[in-house]
């Protein structure tokens, strides 16, 4: 699965468009996937405009600049990242936490809940 795309906003980027027959969620502009449901951490987060989800990976994202940012939990080093499909802002990418207790963010991601769509994926019996 995917982790660390750094690379510049104007490179080609591939969209991976399927896990077949695995829930994902997905960008809520453009339909591109962003990450499995199995990858989910936990719900109990906060993003820029509302509830977010904390993600171990996601795909699909490209990476904007490293910053240190001021959050609900101190002050940690992240950077936006951005659908490669419509270039809409999904969250942010945890580089660097400087508190001990939240060290477990780094290399995670915080994508914002009301920026996705859950796709299940339901298969019904014949």
């Amino acid at each position: 699965m995917a982790g660390n795309h750094s690379s510049p906003p104007s490179a080609e980027f591939n969209v991976i468009t399927t896990f077949l027959d695995h829930p994902t969620f997905s960008c809520a502009q453009c339909s591109a996937v962003i990450a499995l449901q199995d990858e989910l951490i936990s719900k109990a987060f906060s993003g820029r405009e509302g509830r977010g989800f904390l993600m171990n990976s996601a795909v699909n994202l490209k990476m904007g600049r490293r910053e240190d940012r001021a959050l609900l939990t101190g002050v940690h080093t992240v950077a936006d990242v951005y659908c490669v499909g419509c270039n809409h802002r999904m969250g942010w990418y945890y580089h660097k936490a400087s508190e001990h207790s939240q060290k477990y963010k780094e290399g995670k991601y915080l994508l914002e809940r009301e920026k996705l769509m859950k796709e299940n994926n339901w298969k019904l019996d014949n």
